[in-house]
């Protein structure tokens, strides 16, 4: 599920460094009461535990509400529309971390950025689930709210959570595990819940649960943050009135054009094709992305040992694109299949289609501590793998992943339809999954940290997240071909996945050993070496 945050060991270390602690910074870093860390690391715990039960809990269901009959309640839209939707929202998410981040460090400071995101997170919850009522013009309305409160929360409650502990090191490194366990709790529970009730109860039901867990989460930070955060974030890190003018400037102008642009596609005076529309967004970030590197490597005033660190940044980001657009499909053509091909009775009882996107956090829980430890006593003996050959892994993990759902589909395609296969296969292709973002997810996050030229190393972690991002349009864009119209398109797809994952973990391992002797006079760094 959430490749930028599940993980539980997927911080960076910063290492033993001592920083200067800020005035805004100060207050909370030297108090103990959460297993032995910092108690405001629990206020944030629960904060975006609670935040992730409401985006995990909607993210699957959105495809399942937009592709049911109006009959049934659902907007009756075609899958591939649909699932394109889906890619579009989650992309956003992923780039409106950018200007969030932004407009905390310029204007709001990190603790109001929470804050606000919080209540805008909580309004498009409770908006998409007034769409059953006011139908799509909500709807939309509410997946927007979410995106542009997704960008104000996300990075900013992460950054918090790294400056209560300003020594770095190994306890900052636990406190994250923590914090990313909460994150594991909330993605597990939410199907769980928002599935039986949206899909048992009524839709609105499971898109209104999202929305009281996000309420939830918003009560706990106004209750708590002042007690545990002391005056931590509160200050943004520029005091210039007239940098602030600026921000709230453009914030007003890209709020001011996403408002046009609603009012203007639900007046008629606008038409989206929401798979042509992300077809081009897709293209539009592949430029964005080439053009950036291109800046880098001819504009940047970069060192050869930096250009060469840029050159593994560049092979890393196509590899994770390739795999995020594989694994994003779990939303989409993966839980489409669960719906509609997959055998889901326990005992007599037929457990909701969401509750099996809860496998991959649970596979994350119980073998998140096991790489870690695979890694360490690796280090220990010397024999440490690359960057590229975890990447290669990864790729490999879930080019299996995907083979395995080919048999079942082909069983469904000879059946004509009618047979409805073991959620084993779902369950194991899940696991292969889980094992392949172990592998990559983390590895990426931290070699961006050691890689990035240290005056870039801020935007190479938007640039990082761009890959998950055009990863989910691509998993939007081809989510749509499991239907029922279409069987023959279904062993297609999950076959052509497993084959490009399969090509490009070859092709990965192939450049271990030329990267390996590109970098082994070339100094990592960090931003926090």
């Amino acid at each position: 599920m959430a490749r930028d945050d599940k993980s539980v060991f997927e911080q960076p270390s910063a290492g033993n460094v001592t920083i200067d602690t800020p005035p805004n910074l100060r207050g909370a870093g030297d108090q103990t009461g959460f297993f032995g860390h910092p108690r405001g690391l629990s206020t944030l715990f629960f904060t975006e535990m609670w935040e992730r039960f409401s985006y995990y809990g909607i993210r699957p269901l959105l495809v399942l509400f937009m592709t049911a009959a109006l009959t049934s309640g659902g907007f009756g839209f075609e899958r591939q529309t649909a699932s394109a939707i889906v890619g579009i929202y989650a992309a956003c998410v992923y780039l409106a971390s950018l200007p969030g981040g932004w407009i905390a460090d310029r204007l709001l400071g990190l603790r109001r950025s929470i804050w606000y995101g919080g209540i805008l997170i909580a309004l498009g919850h409770l908006s998409i689930a007034a769409s059953i009522v006011f139908d799509k013009a909500a709807f939309f309305l509410g997946l927007i709210l979410i995106v542009m409160g997704t960008g104000l929360l996300k990075p900013n409650i992460s950054a918090i959570v790294g400056d209560l502990y300003p020594e770095g090191g190994a306890r900052r490194d636990a406190g994250f595990s923590i914090f990313y366990m909460g994150i594991n709790i909330g993605a597990l529970v939410a199907p769980l819940v928002t599935g039986y009730l949206g899909e048992r109860v009524g839709w609105g039901w499971g898109f209104g649960a999202a929305g009281i867990g996000m309420l939830i989460g918003l009560i706990t930070y106004r209750l708590r943050a002042d007690h545990t955060l002391g005056d931590m974030g509160v200050l943004p890190s520029s005091t210039d009135p007239a940098e602030h003018r600026r921000v709230k400037l453009f914030a007003g102008l890209g709020v001011a054009a996403i408002a046009i642009l609603v009012i203007s596609v639900m007046a008629g005076l606008i038409h989206l094709n929401p798979v042509s529309l992300a077809k081009k967004m897709g293209l539009v970030m592949a430029v964005l992305a080439l053009a950036y590197f291109i800046y880098l490597f001819t504009l940047g005033k970069l060192t050869g040992d930096e250009k060469k660190r840029v050159a593994v940044i560049i092979v890393l980001f196509v590899f994770a694109t390739i795999f995020w657009a594989a694994f994003e499909q779990a939303p989409t053509s993966l839980n489409l299949f669960a719906r509609d091909y997959t055998d889901r009775k326990v005992f007599g009882w037929e457990m909701p289609t969401l509750w099996l996107q809860a496998a991959n956090s649970i596979f994350v829980i119980a073998f998140a501590p096991v790489f870690a430890a695979i890694w360490v006593a690796m280090g220990k003996r010397n024999r440490d793998l690359s960057s590229a050959a975890k990447f290669s892994a990864g790729l490999a993990f879930a080019a299996v992943g995907f083979w395995v759902m080919v048999p079942a589909a082909n069983m469904v395609l000879a059946s004509g339809g009618t047979l409805r296969v073991s959620a084993w296969w779902l369950t194991l292709s899940y696991l292969f999954q889980t094992w392949g973002e172990l592998s990559l997810s983390p590895v990426g996050l931290s070699s961006m940290t050691k890689l990035a030229p240290r005056k870039f190393a801020g935007q190479m972690m938007g640039v990082w997240f761009m890959a998950a991002a055009i990863g989910n349009l691509i998993a939007g864009l081809v989510g749509g071909k499991v239907d029922p119209e279409k069987l023959d398109q279904m062993p297609q797809l999950f076959q052509l996945t497993a084959l490009w994952l399969a090509v490009a973990a070859v092709l990965c391992a192939l450049l271990v050993i030329p990267i390996r002797n590109m970098m082994r006079d070339v100094p990592s760094t960090s931003r926090a070496s």
